[in-house]
């Protein structure tokens, strides 16, 4: 199975997950501080799930316009996507899902959280995702991402029967992203967005205004089938491009002082967009890196675990660590304490987590429904 992954990929699921993690460590780290540097450290993690968004879509993108390819086009097929997507995804999150509601009845919180939506991915389908379990507000955009668009491409092949399945592909992927846009209009013409943190929690976290960052990956992979030798031969300064854009843009919030509450149109229609369109161009490179050794082996531990990684060190660790300790009255020396427990805890939870059921799920849904 690892021969076929690409270690570039890897590589970018990894730095995705450092991100994330880096972000919530500064919690324990600096809880009450604030600067420059530790407002940077705190929106990289933000971009680390934006990278994961890129990467959901170029992955499953990839899934879905070789399946269409090869001629794939009956509704049984599109089924058995479905089935090999969620035997990956579904698994770990209701297993992390259930261990978070068996830790508000232990601490005795059930009466403040709505469970029930979040059975079917609609805490965060149009409003605010709930404080509980804060990290499924992405996995809620992904899932209604993966049915959105497979659904409406193969629905495409059905009515056209064309043979420019490739074309259909294409189109209604640009379709999805010009339909989920409109729908940010009324966003921006109805919502008072008062903060950066509203903004985040009323936009940046729905899965309405968020669907669009997935098919920004659906539209790489097709362009890199398309044109592969162009993607090829200038990699490396799509790639510098891609950093450009992804400078340029938080260099403009820095240097023109930008926030949602008065740039409203940047936050809602041009950020979140160039900053998916920014990482994107990173990925031809990316899928053509080469890497041997140890890096290699790091590379892909870090990566094979990210999942368990990102479901498991914020609501599972860093919270239940939160209720016992006011981190904010420690000394520095017993913050660091706290922040190797935090990391320890991770690891080693995320690991059993991953040899015991993610793994064993994952072997289990390649003998049922061969790739």
């Amino acid at each position: 199975m690892q021969k076929s992954r690409i270690v570039g990929l890897d590589l970018l699921r990894a730095i995705a997950i450092i991100l994330v993690i880096s972000s919530h460590s500064t919690y324990l780290l600096f809880p009450t501080s604030k600067n420059l540097l530790l407002s940077i450290i705190r929106g990289f993690g933000a971009i680390g799930v934006d990278l994961f968004f890129v990467l959901s879509g170029f992955l499953i993108g990839t899934i879905l316009l070789k399946n269409i390819q090869q001629g794939k086009s009956r509704f049984s097929e599109l089924i058995i996507f479905w089935k090999r997507r969620w035997l990956r995804t579904l698994p770990n999150y209701f297993l992390i899902l259930v261990l978070n509601i068996l830790l508000i009845f232990f601490f005795n919180q059930r009466s403040a959280v709505d469970i029930w939506p979040y059975f079917v991915f609609l805490q965060n389908f149009n409003t605010p995702h709930p404080s509980f379990f804060a990290e499924a507000w992405s996995l809620s955009i992904e899932e209604y991402a993966y049915l959105l668009v497979p659904l409406f491409v193969y629905l495409a092949m059905y009515v056209f029967k064309s043979k420019y399945k490739k074309q259909l592909f294409l189109g209604v992927t640009i379709t999805a992203i010009l339909g989920l846009t409109y729908i940010k209009f009324d966003y921006y013409l109805n919502t008072n967005v008062e903060s950066f943190k509203i903004w985040s929690t009323t936009f940046r976290k729905v899965i309405i205004y968020r669907i669009d960052s997935i098919y920004v990956g659906f539209l790489l992979i097709y362009l890199i089938r398309t044109y592969g030798e162009f993607t090829k031969k200038y990699k490396v300064s799509i790639g510098l491009l891609g950093l450009l854009l992804f400078v340029f843009l938080h260099f403009s919030i820095f240097k023109f002082n930008l926030a949602p509450q008065t740039h409203v149109v940047f936050f809602v229609f041009i950020y979140l967009q160039g900053v998916a369109i920014s990482l994107g161009l990173l990925f031809p490179f990316f899928v053509s890196l080469k890497m041997n050794g140890s890096f290699k082996k790091m590379v892909l531990f870090i990566s094979t675990r990210s999942y368990a990684y990102y479901l498991i060190n914020y609501s599972i660790v860093l919270l239940s660590i939160e209720r016992f300790v006011t981190v904010s009255e420690l000394q520095f020396l017993e913050k660091l304490g706290i922040f190797t427990l935090y990391l320890c805890a991770t690891i080693v939870l995320s690991e059993f987590v991953y040899r015991y059921f993610e793994r064993p799920i994952l072997s289990f849904r390649n003998r049922k429904f061969p790739n």
